[in-house]
């Protein structure tokens, strides 16, 4: 909804109706801004990160690693937030990063079935290697 809101924000004519929005009360029907601000701003992030803290520090050190090895604490995300947003405002252009490495290849090539067979003798030859070895 951050999207919505930033697209809306930014002039685009996107049929909307504020009841989507966080913030939004069904009970009052009434739409608050600055909550949906706080969302956008991270300041649920920031108070989940002081709550774990508190209570359990090995799940704080697993769930927010990346922010702890950048020394973001929680009272930072609003301004790492605030940054990121100017940065986008300085420069709106996609960037792309240059991945190192070979790509992931999720859908290995098939095999024919000389394939199969050989790469079942090679298998076939080194458990017979171990258990000769283990002997």
């Amino acid at each position: 909804f951050g999207v919505l809101k930033g697209a809306v924000d930014g002039g685009l004519d996107i049929p909307h109706k504020c009841k989507r929005f966080p913030g939004y009360n069904a009970e009052e029907k009434s739409y608050d801004a600055d909550a949906h601000r706080a969302r956008i701003f991270g300041s649920h992030v920031s108070s989940w990160m002081d709550e774990l803290e508190e209570k359990d520090q090995a799940l704080y050190q697993r769930q927010f690693s990346a922010y702890v090895a950048a020394g973001i604490t929680s009272e930072d995300i609003e301004g790492m937030y605030e940054r990121v947003h100017a940065a986008i405002r300085a420069n709106p252009q996609r960037t792309t990063v240059a991945k190192e490495g070979k790509p992931n290849s999720f859908n290995q090539k098939k095999l024919n079935l000389k394939q199969r067979k050989e790469r079942v003798a090679t298998k076939k030859a080194v458990m017979t290697n171990r258990l000769m070895a283990s002997m």
